[in-house]
């Protein structure tokens, strides 16, 4: 049995660890830290390693830089997971590194995905970190301002990778074709189509290389062409993470485009997502807060567009229901625009929560019982409706000694610049009213 072992061939590498750099020259991408004069290329050159988190996309090459970093300064690399691994794992690290202290071998800590450590496993590294026991390189793909604690973000420079252009897959899509499958053509729409779904991840367009390969040896295809592709892999998923950065980096750029009137890019955002695979009802849910920050009583509509659509998608599911949702989120985008009344509701609950709790003036007050009528309670309260132009010109609605706070300011755009003709003229009515009662006063 051991000899039949020993003839078979031993596993062969996938071709992402295969082709991993295995010096910075062969690093592709990331120019803007790597190349000559940059902070990564000066790290290396100096000889004087720090600590620092790698901030980017999945395949971007954060594991790279950090193993390249090990080999450069002849340093331990320690790798954890913060899926896998606990406060347990990291002493167990950290027991390691002080033996290698100990051979006089530094240790380069590295840790994957470091946003998902809490708290308490983020402290853990603190101590160790600062009696240089450790150099520490975390990799995340979260915004570290959020996802890290402030005392380790102090300690770590910040470094954002940046997802591989197509030029730059192109040229790792030629390295990997010439590593991997030599024999095997691609023709240019092919090459364009397969680079198309990396994504601008560098790990996803290895692995998608390799199942080509496969897939054309097996079918006996040789060259490849662009309808092969589609044959073989399955539909191209964005990258896209619904409870990360890149997500809520989407949804901003769909609601600036809405408060921006460009309904094309509105499409486009809105497209994204949901080919990326986020809720459509949750967009649907956006698309009514957009409605009522950005356009409120500039067009009223709005708001009923955009519940119609969530309705409407609801009852009728994809893609039926999607349409809908496309039909709000364009009519959005060219719909008149205003935050009046985010800003004045906004003013408002500000102002209710610093304030004092002031009474209810006593003719504002319900007076449904004898004894209440008996204190005067609604006494002198002017019924609108009764009053010429259903106004009751002058009356007063806010708490005694509080001045009217103007909160509410109509834009001169769309319903909202008929509002603000209307408030005005009553203003008037205001003031007419109030010189008419200074009259009075004077004259008795």
């Amino acid at each position: 049995m051991a000899d039949l072992f020993d003839t078979l061939d031993p596993p062969r590498l996938p071709l992402a660890e295969a082709m991993r750099p295995q010096a910075i020259a062969e690093v592709i991408g990331q120019r803007h830290l790597l190349g000559p004069g940059k902070p990564l290329a000066l790290a290396f050159q100096s000889g004087k390693l720090h600590s620092m988190i790698l901030w980017g996309p999945p395949g971007v090459g954060k594991t790279t830089l950090a193993r390249l970093m090990a080999k450069a300064f002849d340093a331990e690399f320690t790798s954890l997971s913060a899926v896998f691994s606990g406060v347990k794992d990291i002493r167990e690290a950290m027991a390691r590194a002080e033996a290698e202290r100990a051979r006089g071998r530094h240790t380069i800590l590295f840790v994957d995905e470091v946003h998902r450590f809490n708290k308490a496993q983020q402290d853990a590294f603190l101590p160790y970190v600062e009696q240089g026991l450790v150099t520490f390189i975390g990799a995340t793909t979260e915004n570290p301002s959020f996802e890290v604690n402030s005392a380790l973000l102090s300690r770590a420079a910040v470094y954002v990778l940046e997802s591989l252009t197509q030029e730059e897959l192109a040229e790792l899509f030629e390295r990997a074709r010439l590593h991997a499958c030599p024999e095997l053509c691609f023709e240019d729409d092919a090459r364009d189509r397969l680079t198309g779904f990396a994504d601008g991840d560098a790990r996803k367009l290895l692995n998608l290389v390799e199942q080509i390969q496969t897939a054309a040896e097996t079918a006996g295809v040789n060259p490849v062409t662009p309808a092969f592709i589609d044959e073989a892999l399955s539909r191209n998923l964005r990258r896209f993470d619904k409870g990360g950065e890149a997500f809520y980096d989407q949804i901003s750029a769909l609601h600036k485009s809405v408060r921006g009137s460009d309904p094309d890019a509105a499409l486009y955002w809105l497209c994204r997502m949901l080919d990326g695979g986020a809720d459509p009802l949750y967009l649907g849910r956006r698309l009514v807060r957009m409605a009522i920050e950005d356009i409120g009583l500039a067009d009223p509509r709005a708001l009923e567009i955009c519940l119609n659509g969530c309705t409407t998608y609801e009852r009728l599911g994809s893609p039926e229901g999607e349409l809908a949702l496309a039909q709000a989120a364009v009519f959005l985008a060219c719909a008149a625009k205003s935050n009046a009344v985010y800003k004045a509701y906004n003013a408002a609950r500000q102002f209710v929560k610093q304030d004092a709790s002031r009474p209810v003036p006593i003719h504002l007050r319900n007076a449904p019982t004898k004894l209440m009528k008996e204190l005067g309670y609604g006494k002198a309260y002017r019924y609108a409706h009764d009053e010429p132009d259903g106004y009751a010109a002058g009356e007063r609605y806010f708490p005694d000694g509080m001045s009217p706070p103007g909160w509410y300011e109509p834009v001169a755009r769309g319903l909202e610049a008929r509002i603000a003709e209307k408030l005005e003229r009553l203003r008037a009515l205001d003031r007419e009213y109030e010189a008419r009662q200074a009259a009075r006063g004077l004259s008795e």
